[in-house]
């Protein structure tokens, strides 16, 4: 018998675990109602919500991006914003501003958006340099600094859900790799089949929308899923297994820049999350593999000459996994 989840980190009778799967389920399947055949797309971002990780959106227009991340928002009874990237926008639009007060002969802080449960980005490769770059400090650090003052955001959790068009390029600007690192994952939806499509037109014809999603838990008890989700055990086995992984990108000749350690820290985080979903209160090498698709691909940088020969970072990341062979697991009893 495996170790379920327990309020203490150790076994029990799966109780808490039964409920913790519940909750993602639940939350998984209000959000299918609207957004259909991406399941694994929606188990991934909520995986990632859970490990306290920022979410990159990325596909061609139509495809549904927006509609998840705000399905998702929908789902859990926190506060939410959304940007809107533009190239005019300006980092006090997102960070905050400081208002005088004539009355009191005193600058205040006016908090911006980005101080909420979960944050929208929408089109985010949309905004200029300068305006990307104010998402560094709080997407890494949940805080903003304004004339040397720091300004904790909104707990119990932060998540920037950020969606972004790869295919158009006329009037974007690409994402650094600085803020690339900041994303623990990185997820394309693709389109549907024919009956998940029919569905979505039918959805649609009809006036079904993602506005019309009621929550299914509170953000506090969200919250609570979090902590639950950090007592995961990860053992020195599956530790080396994690960073012989990714310290593999870095001698490889196709990449001119492989995983730093941040893409370590977020396998990791990523794999407890994904155990929890699963019921299981210690992390597998299964989990580590189903994660590392998603945390990795995005921190590589090829070479212009593997690219030229049609490799991809999933291609390299294919080769690593095949090469590094996980740690044997015990049965728990």
């Amino acid at each position: 018998m495996t170790d379920q989840i327990s309020p203490d980190g150790g076994s029990s009778n799966g109780g808490q675990a039964a409920s913790f799967t519940k909750g993602v389920n639940d939350i998984q399947q209000n959000i299918a109602r609207i957004i259909r055949g991406k399941d694994e797309a929606i188990r991934m971002t909520l995986v990632c919500m859970l490990a306290e990780g920022h979410v990159l959106i990325e596909d061609v227009p139509g495809t549904g991006k927006t509609s998840l991340a705000k399905a998702i928002s929908q789902s859990i009874d926190g506060s939410l914003r959304r940007i809107q990237f533009t190239p005019d926008l300006l980092p006090s639009d997102v960070t905050g501003v400081m208002i005088y007060d004539p009355g009191k002969r005193e600058f205040n802080f006016r908090p911006g958006p980005i101080f909420a449960n979960i944050v929208l980005a929408d089109e985010i490769n949309r905004a200029s340099p300068k305006t990307q770059s104010a998402l560094l400090e709080v997407m890494a650090e949940r805080q903003v600094t304004i004339d040397s003052v720091p300004y904790l955001t909104s707990p119990p959790f932060f998540v920037v859900l950020a969606t972004q068009n790869p295919v158009e390029h006329s009037g974007t600007y690409d994402l650094p790799e600085a803020q690339l690192d900041r994303f623990m994952m990185r997820i394309t939806l693709g389109y549907p089949d024919h009956d998940e499509e029919m569905q979505v037109v039918g959805n649609a014809a009809t006036g079904r929308t993602t506005d019309q999603l009621k929550p299914v838990m509170s953000a506090e008890q969200f919250g609570e899923m979090i902590s639950v989700v950090q007592k995961v055990h990860v053992s020195t086995a599956v530790l080396g297994y994690i960073v012989t992984i990714c310290a593999a990108t870095r001698t490889m000749d196709d990449l001119r820049l492989g995983v730093s350690p941040r893409g370590a820290v977020l396998v990791a985080q990523a794999a407890q999350a994904l155990a929890a979903t699963r019921g299981r209160a210690f992390v597998s090498p299964d989990d580590v593999k189903a994660v590392v698709p998603y945390v990795l691909p995005h921190r590589m940088i090829m070479r212009p000459e593997a690219e030229l020969q049609g490799k991809s970072p999933n291609d390299l990341i294919n080769e690593v996994m095949a090469s590094v062979r996980p740690p044997q697991q015990r049965a728990s009893v």
